[in-house]
């Protein structure tokens, strides 16, 4: 066995961005909430940081003659359980009931972004099993409660089950651009829709009605769209669009996760991942959301180009506006575009109706107090026969035409 020399930094840019995206490149699912530029910018916003419960830990592993990047995570340790989105505070109940500490924990995952990708970068298999062990290591060491890798892509989460990580699934919303009888999207047999007229009509006449009516509403209320791409977003387009995000944060209460200086470095480093939708009326801009877009394919990466529903916000109230924003707007975008899918993000049943459909998402989770990983994992087995009891009713409700 190779001998790794393994490295912990508590801060992103301690890393080599080149030699950490090269490693990216090689994944499963590489999306750029994994890239280094991304990783840095929420350390050097303030964003992800000790002082908002985000201490990194990225663990690394060299070879030891060449200094080659072999392995690496985004470890952060964490001392709450917001900006996950897998939701694990009745453990932290559990642990605290029993008079035992929950936090800090240990998290592989991007910060604030449900968006399932490679979380255990490796060059091969064998340099994958060594950063698990490399990571449980260095939890023991710290005295965490646990591990957990979210948002996980397949051949991350098989890892995690070979070294007896117990496993969970939650379920997203995603749209498809084809048909649901057609092969997978990556397949020479995929055919996307040629106009979002053709994607409604492939809809039950109930479902396709609604979606016309919602923006119908839009449209007569004098709302149009524009959409700016890379860096033909402007500076004050960004400014608008943050205003709109903060908005919507504090109207629930809360402070925004992410800094508008954040922002800013994604309009500097990552422009070419970022696509704008701006809802104007009157020339004036009421209501913006904010999509990611991944890379052209290449042949290290997934064919399948994708956009996630990140982040959005108004200033004004028009019926339906969360719709055409959040939904039609991205997904006739897709369809223009021919690109293969638009993940809308965690959670919301109400995205069914509009041809999102349910998929289940994977995490790991290694807990090092052994009767609190029996009790969990009980549990976990009824969850996941729920999980999948829960994905087949909804998939009962599909809203296309039965074939």
């Amino acid at each position: 066995m190779l001998d790794y020399v393994i490295q912990v930094s508590h801060h992103p840019d301690a890393i080599a961005p080149e030699a950490w995206n090269q490693l990216l490149a090689q994944q499963q699912l590489p999306t750029p909430f994994m890239r280094h530029e991304y990783l840095s910018a929420l350390h050097q916003s303030g964003s992800a940081v000790p002082q908002t419960g985000w201490t990194p830990h990225f663990v690394t592993l060299q070879h030891p003659v060449s200094n080659q990047l072999l392995a690496g995570c985004a470890l952060y340790a964490k001392t709450h359980s917001y900006g996950e989105y897998v939701f694990d505070w009745t453990w932290a109940n559990a642990y605290g009931q029993h008079g035992l500490a929950y936090y800090p924990k240990g998290l592989m995952a991007v910060p604030f972004t449900p968006v399932t990708g490679s979380r255990l970068l490796a060059s091969d298999g064998a340099s994958r099993r060594a950063l698990i062990q490399a990571v449980q290591q260095h939890a023991e060491q710290q005295e965490w409660s646990s591990l957990h890798v979210l948002f996980g892509a397949d051949e991350d989460i098989q890892s995690c089950t070979e070294s007896a990580w117990m496993t969970r699934q939650t379920v997203q919303f995603h749209w498809e651009n084809r048909l649901p009888t057609q092969e997978a999207a990556d397949t020479e047999h995929w055919k996307p829709f040629e106009s979002f007229d053709g994607f409604l009509a492939s809809m039950r006449q109930e479902k396709r009605k609604k979606i016309k009516q919602e923006r119908r509403k839009v449209a007569d209320a004098g709302v149009r769209f524009r959409a700016q791409q890379g860096k033909d977003i402007s500076n004050a387009d960004w400014d608008f669009f943050y205003r709109c995000y903060e908005r919507t944060y504090l109207e629930h209460g809360n402070a925004p996760y992410l800094s508008r200086a954040f922002f800013q470095q994604m309009a500097q480093d990552l422009p070419e991942h970022w696509l704008l939708f701006i809802g104007e009326r009157d020339n004036r801009p009421i209501a913006a959301s904010l999509i990611g877009i991944s890379e052209p394919p290449s042949s290290h990466t997934t064919s399948i180009k994708t956009a996630w529903g990140r982040y959005w916000g108004a200033l004004e109230r028009v019926d339906c506006l969360h719709f055409e924003a959040c939904y039609y707007q991205p997904i006739e975008w897709c369809i223009q575009h021919q690109w293969h899918r638009f993940e809308g993000g965690a959670q919301g049943e109400h995205k069914l109706a509009r041809a999102l459909m349910p998929v289940a998402t994977s995490s790991a989770h290694w807990l090092a107090h052994h009767a609190f990983a029996e009790a969990v994992g009980r549990f976990l087995g009824r969850e996941q026969e729920g999980i999948a009891n829960y994905v087949n009713e909804l998939e009962q409700h599909a809203p296309f035409k039965a074939n």
